[in-house]
């Protein structure tokens, strides 16, 4: 009787959490999570292109980001819809782990572990710009972060072979955004038919080199990771301000770091455009 009513009752949470899932309230969140997502890939790019012409000092990073909007006369204002933006991802992706994307029939394992992992990273994101708002201090940097946890691993038995997995991983996904954005495949989950032809083709050129843009920030910081793991070193370590900043340092000279800083603000935009055509 009791595991017949535990199975009952475990039935109808789980309808319950498919109604949560599919409500136009997380929808709602899910649009002010991609609008928040694209507000703060925006001012990070701007502040590289500041950096590019050695304008700024300011962290290219989320931290640089969020010191930005708070200086401004409606800061605390959008801090708080960063907040409310955040969490709001943080839960679709959190939905997409446990009950699949709504509509897609999509029950692969791989892709909830997928949404899981974003639903914490949003989490993460979520909870420092809330502390930020609070007025409790900024997050740390991507750079100090990067170092702090290379310097963690670093102290374990096997840490530096982890360390150069987790490097790996992070050029090998750069590599694989890069690609994804190439081919366009980010239109599968766009409403495309409710865009005019115009507009269409602005949605895809911005996702197309916004995504290779952001795929190539990854590789580079992958490749940090993996040369302070080789060496040891976890000073080495960079997070996304110092990758930035590295383009610079490459034949091209700033050129590079610029290109890409306009390709982070074509992201931005583009996760814009995806908070109002995405398919929920």
């Amino acid at each position: 009787m009791v595991t017949r009513t535990a199975r009952r009752s475990g039935r109808r949470s789980a309808r319950s959490g498919r109604r949560a899932a599919n409500s136009e309230a997380l929808r709602w969140l899910a649009r002010a999570g991609l609008a928040a997502r694209g507000v703060m890939y925006v001012i990070v790019g701007w502040i590289a292109v500041q950096v590019a012409f050695g304008r700024s000092r300011q962290q290219a990073d989320r931290t640089g980001a969020l010191h930005s909007i708070s200086s401004t006369p409606v800061g605390g204002v959008l801090l708080w819809l960063l907040v409310v933006g955040f969490i709001g991802m943080a839960l679709w992706r959190l939905c997409e782990a446990l009950y699949g994307a709504p509509g897609s029939g999509n029950t692969k394992a791989s892709k909830r572990l997928s949404a899981f992992a974003r639903a914490v990273i949003y989490a993460v994101i979520a909870y420092g710009v809330l502390k930020y708002a609070l007025g409790e201090g900024s997050p740390k940097s991507s750079d100090a972060q990067s170092v702090d946890l290379t310097a963690t691993l670093l102290k374990y038995p096997g840490g530096q072979a982890l360390v150069v997995v987790i490097g790996l991983a992070f050029i090998g996904g750069g590599l694989y955004l890069a690609y994804q954005a190439w081919r366009k495949e980010f239109r599968r989950d766009l409403e495309l038919g409710q865009m005019r032809r115009r507009s269409r083709r602005v949605v895809e050129w911005l996702g197309r080199y916004g995504g290779i843009a952001r795929g190539i920030v990854f590789v580079t910081s992958g490749i940090f990771l993996v040369v302070a793991a080789v060496d040891a070193q976890p000073e080495q370590a960079k997070g996304i301000d110092s990758s930035l900043r590295a383009l610079a340092a490459t034949p091209l000279g700033p050129w590079l770091l610029l290109l890409v800083a306009i390709g982070l603000i074509m992201f931005g935009l583009f996760s814009c455009c995806e908070a109002k055509w995405v398919r929920l």
